[in-house]
């Protein structure tokens, strides 16, 4: 298996991106290989600073970079040598199995619906991440941001992609399946949760347990969290902004500590043809790690076919 990752991206590339492609490659079996897309001169630089030889991984040279600020869809076309055009490419042609990078979110979405494309049946794709739980481990929120404005039907295909993920990624069996919402009772809501709920209450492809209200969030009473991208996005930035109080005042707990998003490296981009997985603009080496370990376990799980099936 080859795992391809965009060393120039994020805020820190490409150092923390070659170091945090150094501590995977540590980490992964032997069958499983890094492919550094980028800079290639750079990265050999890299490599040679912390004494890790670079035949332990490929690389594929590119000389643009799609910078933060740029509009996702004019710099997938404007820039074709770019890391992340070039990535999708390889990704498309089966040249590596799984992709992911910490540069522009936008140009990632742009760059899998576009190269990989949306799998069939699936109306939106949409983005996940982890929650901490207050009883231990974790659960998973989508969409955190790939879909700001949705119509009703797309929460419950949210639902699907959510489960599918808990269950052959994070081996968690027949998870329980919420919708955020502002009170617990069927009728509560917005439009959207209000024509939504039925739509999930009444599918048999999912274990939907109701509405969950914020101060639920975190007690373990679901193992899946459907949002729309919006409501999903600021709840995110919300949870993360707990890790990040506690390091400013100096407060040391470990159910705050897992807020950390290095611990999770990245977000999957669910329902495209291929692992995509999109990390945190500031990622470290150790966030980069953990992003690349992630789009290896999701290639290894088979994830993509268990959603074209629950499609079809």
């Amino acid at each position: 298996m080859k795992i391809g990752l965009d060393i120039m991206g994020g805020d820190f590339a490409p150092k923390a991106t070659v170091l945090g492609a150094i501590a995977a490659c540590e980490a992964l079996p032997a069958d499983q290989k890094i492919v550094l897309i980028g800079d290639k001169d750079v990265a050999l630089s890299i490599l040679h600073e912390n004494n890790f030889s670079p035949d332990h991984f490929e690389f594929v040279h590119t000389t643009e970079v799609i910078d933060m600020g740029e509009h996702p869809t004019k710099a997938i076309f404007k820039k074709p040598d770019s890391s992340i055009s070039v990535g999708f490419n390889l990704l498309k042609d089966g040249h590596i199995q799984a992709f992911s990078s910490a540069g522009n979110t936008g140009a990632m979405l742009v760059g899998a619906v576009f190269s990989v494309k949306t799998i069939p049946g699936v109306l939106r794709p949409a983005m996940s991440t982890n929650v901490p739980q207050l009883g231990g481990g974790f659960a998973l929120l989508v969409d955190v941001g790939a879909n700001a404005d949705c119509k009703p039907e797309y929460l419950p295909q949210f639902a699907v992609l959510g489960s599918l993920f808990a269950e052959h990624v994070y081996n968690m069996p027949n998870p329980r399946v919420a919708l955020i919402n502002i009170g617990e009772e069927e009728e509560k809501g917005n439009m959207l949760c209000q024509a939504a709920y039925p739509l999930m209450k009444e599918t048999k492809q999912f274990n939907f347990v109701g509405n969950i209200e914020g101060y639920d969030f975190f007690s373990n009473k679901a193992e899946v969290f459907v949002a729309d991208g919006f409501t999903g996005n600021v709840v995110l930035k919300m949870a993360e902004s707990f890790h990040m109080v506690g390091v400013k005042k100096n407060l040391t707990d470990e159910f705050f500590a897992r807020f950390n998003y290095e611990r999770y490296g990245g977000s999957p981009i669910l329902g495209v043809n291929a692992p995509v997985v999109v990390g945190h603009g500031i990622s470290t080496p150790e966030a980069i790690k953990n992003m690349v370990l992630l789009s290896a376990n999701m290639a290894k799980s088979d994830l993509v076919n268990k959603i074209k099936e629950a499609f079809q």
